[in-house]
């Protein structure tokens, strides 16, 4: 089924000589839109952005990091345009340090956070951006702590072969993040792998915990948003898993 949708699509491309971000309708000089998502502005690109511009699937999550944000330093890697970030700030976080190896999606950040500079707390979060790639950043950067630590990387296995060293690799991310995190920290781990499945993604975010000798408390896993219903297997690719340490 999965082969059909992908030639249908093809075939739909050849007919119509359409490529990605192509205009259709409209003026290709600004293709950036702005949109509200609980209450907050944001800004999605796309043309130029990822996907839609913007990971809409995530907005479950967004609120759910809010809920756990306040009076925490937080770091939000892979964090694009700072969707968690804003959220975090919302929630009353300290501080919110985005970790992002992307000119591009550090400068959507930043004017995420300029569109909801009206909200008093996020007007008063520090907001601070690090470019780099995350992975190594996090495994051997400065050796700076948080109080919350969100790691949401783009899919580490686009093909069922890559399955195996995608969990692997999750695994050693886990770690690297719980090391980041100080006394009574909390970890939100995702993955966007449909290859993975949940439970391969969740034990190997906690045989990283169990690894790392420190007591933990599992808070919750979350899947995909009631707006974003999943009908095949393959199509559960969203989970998230929060502990905190």
């Amino acid at each position: 089924m999965l082969r059909l949708s992908r030639n249908i699509e093809e075939t739909a491309r050849t007919k119509f000589n359409l490529s990605d971000g192509q205009w259709l309708i409209g003026n290709s000089h600004d293709s950036s839109l702005t949109f509200l998502e609980s209450g907050l502005c944001f800004e999605a690109d796309v043309a130029r952005g990822q996907k839609t511009g913007f990971f809409l699937d995530q907005r479950e999550n967004r609120r759910t990091v809010e809920s756990l944000a306040q009076d925490r330093d937080v770091l939000n890697a892979f964090s694009f345009t700072g969707g968690f970030s804003v959220y975090a700030a919302r929630g009353g976080a300290r501080s919110v340090t985005d970790l992002d190896i992307s000119r591009y999606a550090l400068a959507g950040s930043k004017r995420n956070f300029a569109l909801n500079s009206h909200v008093s707390r996020i007007a008063s979060c520090r907001h601070e951006m690090i470019r780099a790639d995350a992975f190594e950043w996090i495994e051997q950067g400065p050796k700076r702590g948080f109080d919350f630590v969100i790691l949401d990387p783009p899919s580490m296995a686009r093909r069922e072969s890559e399955r195996s060293r995608a969990i692997q690799a999750y695994r050693k991310l886990a770690s690297a993040g719980i090391q980041r995190l100080k006394r009574c920290g909390i970890l939100a781990a995702a993955s966007c792998s449909a290859h993975v499945s949940a439970e391969e993604f969740f034990t190997a975010v906690r045989q990283a915990a169990k690894e790392s000798l420190r007591e933990f408390k599992e808070l919750q896993t979350t899947s995909h948003g009631t707006d974003h219903p999943a009908t095949f297997r393959e199509a559960y690719y969203l989970k998230c898993i929060y502990l905190k340490f």
